[in-house]
């Protein structure tokens, strides 16, 4: 059995400025599986940074609220949400409440730095 508590993991800057700790990924243990598993902070009044990755991905909004830009389109999420990322679209997450916007990110296949794009002028593009 492998339990992994998010109290143990250490947390890093993710290239689009979110505080990420990752819960699962098959290239740091023994898992079975092709995708990661990620916990993300973004703290009030801030937002990550325009960015697109080669895998989809799924943020599950565990605490706060926020506007979840991809590509041309926005929408308001919450706790309890999950939001479906294309590959190759162009996405941000800003946090419009108080306290921390907490989610989770789940890859697939799993994250890996050079499958992600981070974009210096904010442009927003679709893959």
């Amino acid at each position: 059995m492998i339990i992994k508590d998010v109290k143990d993991i250490t947390d890093i800057r993710a290239g689009d400025g979110s505080a990420l700790r990752e819960l699962l990924h098959p290239g740091k243990g023994p898992f079975p599986f092709g995708y990661s598993l990620a916990r993300a902070v973004v703290k009030p009044g801030t937002k990550t940074a325009a960015h697109r990755l080669k895998s989809s991905e799924v943020y599950y909004i565990l605490e706060g609220r926020g506007l979840m830009r991809i590509g041309g389109e926005s929408a308001e999420v919450g706790a309890g949400q999950a939001v479906y990322i294309p590959p190759f679209h162009v996405q941000s997450i800003e946090n419009t409440g108080e306290a921390d916007l907490v989610f989770l990110c789940i890859v697939d296949p799993a994250w890996r730095r050079e499958d992600e794009q981070v974009l210096p002028d904010g442009t927003v593009r679709t893959g």
